[in-house]
């Protein structure tokens, strides 16, 4: 796979979502191997996602994000989850993944993960 393929599938994810109610790319970079996407999504009960990746093809061919974040917030804007691989919690098992729980303010581990996995929970908890 491509950065361009994977960056083309992000976006029809978003448009085929039944969660995402619309979204607008605030910046886009798509170079042969690497390749960076920034957007606003509007979810389907008024909460919001906004989310940036920068993924780089290996030689091999695998995507790998290398540094991500994505901030879901209810329709007030409160936090609910945001997952990002900053360096700053390094005796977090899984550093410098790591994921802030808004209603507690609570900062567990996390892992690698990418859009993908974040629309799915996201769309388990709203359908739940």
């Amino acid at each position: 796979m491509t950065v361009t393929e994977y960056l083309s599938g992000i976006k029809a994810r978003l448009l085929s979502d039944p969660i995402v109610s619309e979204f607008h790319i605030v910046r886009e970079r798509d170079a042969d191997l690497d390749g960076y996407l920034r957007a606003r999504v509007k979810l389907i009960d008024g909460g919001q996602l906004e989310f940036s990746e920068y993924a780089r093809s290996g030689v091999d061919g695998q995507i790998t994000v290398v540094t991500h974040s994505y901030h879901w917030a209810d329709a007030a804007g409160c936090l609910i989850k945001r997952w990002d691989n900053v360096p700053h919690y390094p005796e977090k098992t899984g550093f410098p993944h790591h994921v802030h729980i808004g209603a507690t303010g609570a900062v567990e581990p996390g892992g690698p993960l990418d859009i993908f996995v974040v629309l799915d929970e996201i769309s388990r908890a709203l359908i739940s």
